[in-house]
């Protein structure tokens, strides 16, 4: 064997010794990480160092993350470039010549899956060896690997992430006592651990959409109506979660500054009690990991929402008298006294239904109920929302003015005297007791009660239909 001849065979031996020593390096790189950027950025350099002259490029997925350092492109499925597709989805090596050029697409494969496509393009005049595309395979399938394993990682790091999420936002919200703290809350987490730009929370009432104030002012414009029916009827049949990854062309015609939605049904039980919108501004903003999460939130938030309604709805039973859904005397009782330790004033009036047993002996005692409850109802309409009207007992009523002077109390009870003969059928009129209390003078809620009990008999006295004043 002639010198030369001896030469090369050792150049060769040694080029093949340095390639798999290359080899080697990378899987302990490999190994050592679970980051996918520097597992793709190992494969680029060990390529580059072993076959500097070949150009190199990665196909991937447009939910794979992407560095500007690398030479990544998206994977685009429709594409004319048959090739790559094929060498994604069956797996294979696939060689193409375009151009004067060779093209290889080497699969970057696991065991579940295939993570990519490593492009390595070729002079045509110098086209890659069966050995050079046996060893690129190989540093595409130990990548691939590597790939799946980082993703495994990942994916287990995210679940537990996602888990502690749901088991922090499950804890604080059964803190929340009312449903609009309850809201508030769900809001607060949509818009910072999902980063929505727009949140809707929309109930069903009558079967169709009512907006609730908690939400995003969006939802309260009027161009916004035509986007919530068609949402809350397409998950009110279906009952089930909806994405919508671009509005604009899932929803032709559709006027929405918002181009990705998420919509989740509130479901209790097997009704559906209203559904909760997050919009992106963004198509695709949200990954589909994303949403599996925000479905997992929104049906944990469901349960907190209705057992804020329903401790809502017993509290107000509680306070609340059940014929004329006026408050109780124990509520009025506490609001009084609250009030007497903030307020400077306040005027408290009792009223009393006039001939009231004989509306009952001549129309019976369910028209009886009803002309009740056509007054407090006329309390109601005549009252400050921090105005407070109670069911004292029998036909006798109470309103409590917090903040309010003599004078001006006597101005209601003359108002309410004029307008319940109005407002009542069978027409009755009312007789009317009251007192007041300053902050300067000792007074107590027992007293201020005594007095306009005082007051309401004078007003009887004299004739019914009146009103009397009994101060200290």
């Amino acid at each position: 064997m002639s010198k030369n001849n001896s030469t090369f065979i050792l150049n060769n031996e040694q080029q093949e010794g340095n390639k798999y020593k290359e080899l080697f390096r990378v899987t302990e790189k490999f190994h050592a990480t679970m980051e996918t950027t520097s597992i793709l950025t190992e494969v680029i350099e060990t390529l580059h160092k072993v076959f500097p002259q070949y150009d190199y490029h990665l196909l991937m997925s447009n939910d794979s993350e992407a560095t500007a350092q690398l030479p990544i492109k998206e994977l685009k499925y429709h594409s004319e470039n048959t090739a790559a597709i094929s060498a994604y989805v069956n797996g294979t090596v696939e060689i193409n010549d375009i151009n004067g050029a060779q093209l290889l697409y080497a699969p970057l494969n696991g065991r579940q899956a295939v993570y990519g496509v490593l492009q390595v393009q070729a002079d045509h005049s110098f086209p890659l060896t069966e050995g050079e595309i046996d060893f690129i395979k190989l540093v595409a399938n130990t990548a691939g690997g590597a790939l799946e394993n980082a993703k495994l990682y990942q994916q287990s790091r995210k679940l537990i992430e996602d888990l502690k999420f749901i088991n922090e936002t499950s804890y604080e919200l059964n803190s929340r006592a009312t449903v609009k703290e309850t809201l508030e809350y769900v809001y607060d987490q949509i818009l910072n651990s999902f980063s929505a730009s727009a949140i809707g929370f929309v109930f069903k009432v009558d079967n169709e959409p009512d907006i609730l104030k908690e939400s995003s002012s969006y939802f309260f414009e009027q161009s916004a109506t035509p986007f919530i029916q068609q949402i809350f009827h397409k998950v009110n049949e279906t009952k089930e979660a909806l994405f919508i990854g671009n509005i604009h062309q899932s929803m032709a015609g559709t006027i929405c500054p918002y181009a990705t939605a998420m919509v989740v049904p509130m479901i209790e039980g097997e009704a559906m009690k209203g559904i909760v919108i997050a919009l992106g501004d963004k198509p695709y903003c949200f990954t589909f990991d994303t949403y599996k999460l925000f479905q997992l939130f929104i049906q944990r938030s469901t349960l907190a929402v209705t057992n804020s309604i329903l401790r809502e709805e017993l509290q107000r039973m509680v306070i609340t008298d059940q014929l004329t859904q006026l408050y109780a005397r124990n509520y009025l009782d506490e609001a009084i006294k609250r009030s007497m330790k903030i307020d400077q004033e306040g005027t408290f009036i009792l009223v009393d239904l006039d001939d009231f047993k004989a509306v009952n002996d001549t129309y019976g005692h369910q028209i009886g109920d009803e002309v009740l409850i056509q007054v407090a109802e006329s309390i109601r309409k005549h009252l400050r929302s921090t105005d407070i009207g109670a069911r004292w007992g029998g036909e006798e009523l109470a309103i409590y003015l917090p903040g309010v002077s003599l004078e001006d109390g006597i101005a209601v009870a003359r108002r309410l005297r004029e307008y319940v003969p109005k407002e009542t059928s069978p027409k009755v009129t009312i007789s009317c007791g009251i007192s007041s209390w300053k902050y300067e003078q000792e007074d107590e809620v027992k007293n201020l009660f005594n007095r306009a009990d005082t007051a309401l008999y004078e007003a009887k006295r004299g004739g019914k239909n009146q009103i009397a004043i009994k101060q200290l």
